[in-house]
């Protein structure tokens, strides 16, 4: 039996770390690096006498994230004691949300794929709720011990739950991603998933195809990479469908990834929510948000992607493509932005066509390359903008402005335009001037010439070629083709 006749159904929670200062129940800082337990406060661990206060700005970043997915937003919500044992959680439990989350439903859309074979797809959310993290868990340098690192303990997190709506680890990708820029978009996580700020776990399991009910699942957790969740879920799959056909059956279960060998192994057997014995925290009253709060919320929101996407589309006439690489990412699109606004409006729709190609062209390969962010871009918005504006309005050839944009990367001018005076890479568009340069060149390659008069087009792009080595790329290429074939016709 092949993979092929097999059904994968995968569905991600993933913790999103909230942006705010302090943590959610205490003011101690949530900053990243500290030395371990310097920031874990009486609240934090949970001391006698100690009462936890809810964050404002920890329930604002939800609410903006609901109505980013077009989710209900609870009226009221309950936080509960998630109760469980483990070193890195000093009270035995953890508070969390567990029937009345603050955020429910919503959906997300997502890009699978690349070229003719990519497709659209949208994922349905099942809730997203607030709830504190732990600590963490130390197992280097401590001589064969393990040491607990309260300073985590008590961060708001975000945990984001999905549908199991996806079929593939690719799906799974593109979500996680979607999922990722948009909180950076609305500015509630940093993202960063080396510290831990953005981390997935993956429920995945397998079903003949045409069967209605799911198989078993196995949670893979804390993925901390889209090349590991990747990985991951492609090696599990493959794992439950080798079990199943030897005859064995799947447990339900949480499942740690290895990296290193690219495989993944049983931590534990699985609980499920009866497990936990959760019920209302009893120092902690029912959160409630009202229609003022939200409206609110909702006018400090800044422009979603796809809104933002819509908005190209129709303003500047971009394709659905070049609209969706340009909202990508909050940066991308800032860049994006910042550029058109510098080069103002006239010929909006062509200078915004040519932003996107040395955007997502020249631009990202030498960002790239140099392993840095567009916003870390040593091209500025503004100095992209007078460069493909003098693109528009024929001043320079796309072959010069690659001199002038290495010339701008390098540092070595404000502007394109001080480049191009400096030196001295003006476009030809003196008709007569070109015309004698096209005369030496037809004078000195009279082959090139009966060859395109015997019907081959190569010999016409080779005369081209040396038109605009005689004028070291100055020449205007589209006057150089229309006073060529003039004179090759006459």
């Amino acid at each position: 039996m092949s993979r092929s006749d097999w059904e994968v159904v995968i569905g991600l929670e993933v913790h999103a770390q909230l942006n705010t200062a302090s943590k959610i129940f205490s003011g101690t800082s949530t900053a990243f690096g500290a030395e371990p337990n310097v920031q874990a406060s009486a609240v934090d661990i949970a001391l006698p006498g100690v009462l936890p206060v809810l964050n404002r700005g920890a329930v604002e970043r939800a609410i903006r994230l609901g109505l980013a997915l077009g989710s209900h937003i609870a009226p009221k919500s309950v936080f509960a004691r998630k109760n469980y044992f483990y070193p890195d959680l000093p009270k035995g439990y953890q508070i969390s949300q567990f029937e009345l989350p603050v955020v429910q439903g919503g959906t997300i859309s997502i890009r699978v794929g690349e070229g003719e074979s990519a497709y659209e797809k949208t994922v349905q959310l099942t809730r997203a709720h607030l709830e504190e993290d732990a600590g963490k868990s130390l197992h280097e340098d401590f001589h064969g011990m393990s040491g607990i690192d309260l300073n985590r303990a008590g961060t708001p997190l975000l945990e984001i739950v999905s549908e199991p709506d996806m079929r593939s680890s690719a799906e799974a990708v593109a979500y996680a991603r979607a999922l990722h820029a948009l909180v950076r978009w609305i500015d509630i996580c940093d993202g960063n998933m080396q510290e831990g700020s953005f981390r997935c776990d993956a429920n995945v399991s397998v079903r003949k195809w045409g069967a209605e009910q799911f198989g078993t699942r196995r949670e893979i957790k804390n993925l901390n990479s889209f090349r590991f969740l990747q990985q991951a879920i492609d090696y599990e799959v493959q794992w439950q469908i080798d079990t199943i056909e030897d005859g064995g059956t799947i447990q339900q279960a949480t499942v740690l990834f290895d990296p290193d060998t690219g495989e993944t192994r049983m931590m534990r057997s699985k609980e499920d929510a009866h497990d936990y014995r959760y019920f209302p925290d009893p120092d902690l009253l029912p959160l409630v948000i009202d229609e003022v709060w939200i409206d609110r919320v909702r006018s400090e929101m800044p422009e979603l992607p796809v809104a933002m996407k819509d908005r190209f589309i129709a303003e500047l006439g971009l394709s659905a493509y070049d609209a969706a690489a340009l909202t990508a990412s909050k940066e991308i699109a800032a860049y994006f932005q910042a550029a058109m606004d510098a080069a103002g409006s006239a010929n909006a729709a062509q200078v915004a066509k040519l932003c996107a190609n040395w955007i997502m062209g020249e631009l990202a390969a030498r960002l790239n390359k140099a392993d840095l962010d567009i916003a870390a871009s040593p091209v500025a918005p503004a100095q992209l903008a007078g460069l493909v504006s003098r693109i528009a309005d024929n001043t320079i050839s796309n072959a010069i402005a690659r001199k002038v944009f290495e010339a701008l990367w390098n540092g070595e001018g404000a502007s394109a335009d001080e480049v191009i005076d400096k030196q001295g890479l003006k476009q030809v568009t003196d008709s007569g001037a070109i015309e004698a340069m096209i005369d030496e060149v037809l004078a000195a390659n009279q082959k090139s010439v009966e060859e395109f008069r015997a019907g081959k087009e190569k010999a016409f792009n080779a005369l081209v070629g040396q038109v605009m080595k005689a004028s070291k790329g100055k020449a205007s290429p589209a006057q150089v083709n229309d006073l060529l074939r003039k004179k090759l016709a006459g």
